[in-house]
């Protein structure tokens, strides 16, 4: 059904959704992000789903958004790049506001927009080894349309420790800035224990009791994702992230690089 995505039901009415794409480190390209909004409506309309795991293939769980999808945009047109970010931020969106309760699996690592996927999660666990980064500024990119959920999740103080440098950080790191809620070293176990007790519990009462703590917490509101989508398409514009993208592909040092 899809092309970049691993869907499985079991008879509990557990999903689970593992990113396919192993070979590129699970990166995000537009076919991704097309089966990643689809797949959310999916579920959500659902009634049989409890719950929902995110994870993804092979080692790594999101090493973010797809180098030749981003080039693609640089070298596009102006409509194409605000229709490109409109649909990223929508499938964020969509996740954000799943009605059944997503608990994200993080092996590996999480950079860029696999920690905006994180970060839509309502609950994500990580083994202790995990590494984690939004590493958009070494490219000379912005991490813009994840930028809401990632506020949301870590606020704007913990968000600026790690929003602008691209540094690499730890698993327990993670966890005090509020990307993960726990790691574990048996993940298996950890993801039972988060779901077993949705099983007991009134699935609508599960989804409205969602929709009420995003309400009541702010859930990025329409003009913040419009903000954060010009954003991105601003910065494809910029000679910055057509130097950083094409120093990556060349394997050179970007010009800032020193």
């Amino acid at each position: 059904m899809f092309e970049t995505l691993l869907l499985e039901i079991d008879p509990r009415g557990v999903a689970t959704v593992t990113l396919n794409r192993p070979d590129k480190r699970n990166a995000m390209s537009g076919e991704m992000i097309a089966d990643l909004a689809a797949c959310a409506a999916q579920l959500a309309a659902d009634g049989d789903v409890r719950a929902v795991v995110l994870r993804g293939a092979g080692a790594m769980f999101c090493a973010g958004g797809d180098l030749n999808w981003m080039r693609a945009q640089i070298d596009a047109d102006g409509e194409t790049r605000a229709h490109e970010a409109g649909k990223l931020a929508a499938m964020l969106g969509a996740w954000n506001a799943m009605p059944k309760p997503v608990i994200g699996r993080i092996e590996g690592a999480a950079f860029g927009g696999g920690v905006g996927l994180a970060c839509v999660c309502d609950v994500a666990i990580a083994t202790t080894d995990a590494k984690f980064g939004l590493t958009e500024t070494k490219l000379g990119l912005i991490p813009a349309t994840i930028g809401p959920y990632v506020i949301a999740r870590m606020g704007e103080g913990n968000a600026r420790r790690v929003f602008m440098s691209s540094r690499v950080f730890d698993a327990a790191e993670a966890q005090a800035l509020g990307i993960i809620a726990s790691l574990s070293d048996d993940l298996d176990a950890a993801i039972e224990a988060e779901i077993t007790p949705y099983l007991s519990c009134a699935p609508g009462a599960v989804a409205e009791a969602k929709a009420l703590a995003l309400h009541l917490g702010g859930a990025p509101a329409q003009a913040e994702v419009a903000h954060s989508i010009q954003a991105l398409v601003t910065r494809w514009e910029s000679d910055e992230s057509a130097q950083g993208i094409a120093a990556f592909f060349n394997k050179q040092k970007a010009p800032w690089n020193k």
